[in-house]
């Protein structure tokens, strides 16, 4: 896995230059993470036994997450609830674990499937092909790797398409010659600065808060063909608290 803008960046690169995509994302991804399978990893890469002992705490100490009953082969009816799984969304723990256990199916990708122009994101992940029926064929050999790590494709977010339709990732929908924000993901960052507005006006966070969360927003935005769309967000966006005024009028 590699960050949100180096994703995206390479993610566009292949969809700029391949005919077709497999696009998947891994249902209820963190909620499904097997704990005895995710050790299992762990003692594999790490030979520092003190290191070792500290993440299986961690492990072990996770909160309950959401409940799944997925049966996978070999297993009998009480399967799914005697196995501990899930890890806390959120956690730094938790982001750097969900890349250890998905690992091993990057490398099954590259090597097994050979697939040259292959991209993921956590549980999100493409592959580029100008052979439709490559992806076709690579689509079911994911889902019996998937199934080793009791994990499952997301029903609906699994797609085979030509990117030439435009294909949506990391808040943003890639086409050939444009990169828009997706519309959803454009009603929550309104949101999110609306609530800025009203925690700066409560007096509960400073300026130099809110310039940064803006500028990274900005920064984000800056990647697709978003300049009209940050004039318009940001022409009359003020920051009112008692006398104190930060007005943030222009993208730049």
């Amino acid at each position: 896995m590699m960050s949100t803008h180096r994703a995206l960046c390479r993610f566009i690169g292949f969809a700029r230059s391949t005919r077709y995509v497999l696009q998947c994302d891994v249902r209820k991804y963190f909620a499904s993470i097997d704990h005895e399978i995710l050790k299992l990893m762990l003692r594999r890469k790490i030979k520092c036994p003190d290191t070792v002992w500290l993440m299986e705490l961690i492990i072990d100490a996770s909160n309950p997450q959401e409940r799944i009953t997925d049966y996978f082969p070999g297993d009998d009816l009480f399967t799914a609830g005697e196995r501990r799984r899930g890890l806390p969304i959120g956690n730094l723990t938790s982001q750097f674990l969900a890349n250890v256990y998905l690992d091993g199916f990057d490398h099954f990708v590259k090597e097994r499937l050979e697939a040259r122009k292959y991209v993921r994101y956590v549980d999100d992940f493409a592959i580029f092909s100008d052979d439709r029926r490559c992806l076709a064929e690579a689509r079911v050999e994911i889902e019996d790797c998937l199934a080793r790590l009791r994990l499952k494709i997301h029903p609906v977010k699994n797609q085979l398409f030509e990117t030439r339709h435009g294909a949506n990732f990391l808040g943003f929908r890639v086409f050939q010659d444009r990169i828009r924000v997706r519309t959803e993901n454009l009603r929550r960052a309104r949101r999110r600065l609306r609530r800025l507005q009203a925690r700066y006006h409560a007096g509960d966070i400073d300026s130099t808060k809110v310039r940064e969360s803006i500028r990274s927003w900005i920064a984000h935005l800056e990647h697709g063909d978003t300049w009209r769309l940050r004039e318009r967000i940001f022409a009359d966006v003020g920051f009112v608290r008692g006398r104190q005024s930060l007005n943030e009028r222009s993208p730049q």
